[in-house]
């Protein structure tokens, strides 16, 4: 369905269905005069459960190196506009606007699919990121608790696991964190974007606070969890003047290292960020568009490796320039722990799940 005219849905970011590019039919409502009725967007959360045949992906990328992802749900209740991911729902038959926030899917065999894929003889220990694409501990999590089934079998099988989360919902698996950081098997990233509250319910409207995501990294950081401050992604004249502030409040809330990237509006998302925009903060809308493209070689969508992550041109380097100053003065002599790689262990009889 592909709506024009409508209300700004709050309590949403995306604000349109975009078209899936794998589908060859869809809703349209281009004789919008011949409707009796206003043809609204039915934006409220569905949760669809799937049976997954596996949890861990390979993930081999220029711009991330090597690791594993892992990802209990499919598509992300928080609605940030400028999520990467969103372009991953067409996969499923749904799409990068509304449907990515509003339709989500739970994996709910998540944790007895990871075990048998631990068990594998010829598993080669390395991190799994809590997510690669969606957040784990989206408002789903608090009813399903998947994340917190998958982080109790890593502890058992002592195995090394880095999160980034938005949502506090985080401080309730602290219990098995402070375990697994003891042994230096658990990272935790905090994305963190801006430092106003206006500003995050525009970006990313059902997410925690910006007062609890400090709080959280305050609470890791009492348990001796080591965390980093994800400063991700920074926007041109809505939230890149941020920067410094960002990090100085991190690290003042216990966080031990910090991170950046530059928005990049890969596939669906630059039509969605551009639609939200638009009716969003109207006055700023070019500059905004425009500032992003000479980032990314005059387009919204980058995709090539090396650069769509953190951009080029001259905003991009008094970005960086900005970022290693403040991080000079407020991470001195922090430093994230190296994970221990050397302690996986699969437990009892576990090699018996391979028959």
């Amino acid at each position: 369905m592909s709506l024009k005219h409508h209300e700004f849905i709050k309590g949403r970011g995306a604000q349109i269905h975009t078209k899936n590019q794998f589908l060859k039919q869809e809703y349209v409502t281009d004789h919008s005069e011949g409707l009796d009725e206003a043809w609204a967007i039915d934006a409220k959360t569905m949760y669809l459960i799937e049976h997954p045949k596996k949890m861990i992906n390979k993930v081999d990328s220029p711009d991330i190196g090597l690791m594993y992802s892992m990802n209990p749900y499919q598509g992300c209740e928080h609605g940030c506009i400028y999520c990467y991911a969103r372009n991953t729902h067409e996969y499923y038959g749904y799409n990068a606007g509304i449907d990515f926030e509003s339709k989500i899917i739970v994996k709910e065999n998540a944790a007895q699919v990871l075990r048998k894929q631990l068990n594998n003889k010829n598993w080669k220990v390395d991190v799994i990121m809590l997510s690669g694409n969606t957040d784990c501990y989206q408002p789903a999590e608090k009813k399903y608790k998947i994340t917190r089934q998958i982080l109790e079998i890593l502890l058992e099988y002592k195995h090394p696991v880095g999160l980034i989360t938005k949502n506090a919902l985080i401080q309730r698996d602290v219990d098995i964190l402070q375990e697994m950081a003891k042994l230096n098997l658990a990272h935790v990233n905090i994305s963190l974007t801006s430092l106003k509250e206006e500003t995050r319910l525009l970006l990313e409207p059902r997410t925690a606070t910006l007062k609890r995501r400090l709080e959280t990294m305050e609470v890791l950081s009492k348990h001796n969890i080591p965390v980093r401050v994800m400063a991700a992604p920074m926007i041109p004249f809505i939230n890149s003047n941020e920067l410094p502030a960002i990090l100085k409040a991190s690290a003042d809330h216990g966080a031990l290292d910090a991170a950046y990237t530059v928005v990049r509006l890969n596939g669906k998302i630059g039509e969605v960020f551009e639609n939200w925009i638009r009716q969003a903060l109207p006055d700023k809308a070019d500059r905004v568009l425009s500032q992003i493209k000479q980032a990314h070689g005059g387009k919204l969508n980058d995709s090539r490796f090396g650069t769509r992550m953190r951009g080029e041109g001259k905003f991009v380097e008094s970005l960086n320039n900005m970022f290693v100053l403040a991080k000079k003065k407020y991470f001195h002599g922090k430093n994230i722990p190296a994970y221990d790689l050397s302690l996986f262990k699969r437990p009892g009889n576990g090699q018996l799940d391979l028959f």
